[in-house]
């Protein structure tokens, strides 16, 4: 998680469990974020086992295979940190408390449609750096209470009303569709796949 989160929604939107192990334990947002940065650290060296591997097996067609007895190291060490971050992370999401509240009201919020009023006007034809001037511009007085974010849009000649609708709460996440994106029917999808693929997996290992 990004230093950000200890400040503003993020930090009301969620909080750690008090039985999550850290020190300083005085400290919401340092508790917090310490499992997940310490999970997010063991990638780089799970690719460097993975790259290590890939190295090796490069060479074999012109050897004699002995050389696979370097997989073994790196195998095993990440086992041995998968093991650790998936027992760390479960404890924190276990233990975590949830706003959704606060979660709702950050994601309403008329500046996250700024993307979407940026590539409505690159859809008419306007390059994207004067689209990303525009929309700043707008931003900004609405940030210094000029006005709503969707008032503004409309009375933009260039945006309009239909830009305007973009603003409102919901409409920007439903767009996102495509698979893997953030939006409802998208989510279900991938839930979806997932759980399939966690039946399969207990089946599999008699879970």
């Amino acid at each position: 998680m990004a230093r950000s989160g200890c400040s503003g929604p993020a930090r009301s939107s969620v909080s750690p469990g008090s039985t999550t192990p850290s020190r300083p334990a005085r400290r919401c947002c340092r508790r917090r974020r310490n499992i997940a940065e310490l999970a997010r650290g063991k990638a780089g060296r799970l690719i460097g086992n993975l790259t290590a591997l890939l190295a090796t097996l490069k060479g074999l067609p012109l050897a004699y295979n002995k050389d696979l007895q370097e997989d073994k190291e790196g195998l095993f060490d990440s086992v041995d940190q998968v093991n650790l971050a998936v027992a760390a992370l479960t404890g924190m999401i276990a233990t975590a408390t949830f706003v959704p509240e606060t979660m709702q009201a950050a994601a309403d919020a008329e500046t996250t449609a700024a993307t979407d009023l940026a590539e409505y006007l690159v859809r008419a034809g306007v390059p994207f750096r004067d689209a990303h001037a525009i929309v700043g511009q707008h931003v900004r007085a609405a940030l210094a209470g000029d006005g709503s974010l969707s008032e503004l849009v409309a009375a933009d000649d260039r945006l309009g009303a239909d830009a305007a609708a973009l603003v409102r709460p919901g409409v920007g996440v439903e767009m996102r569709s495509s698979p893997g994106a953030a939006g409802p029917k998208a989510l279900d999808a991938q839930l979806e796949a997932y759980r399939a693929m966690l039946d399969r997996e207990r089946t599999a290992f008699g879970v």
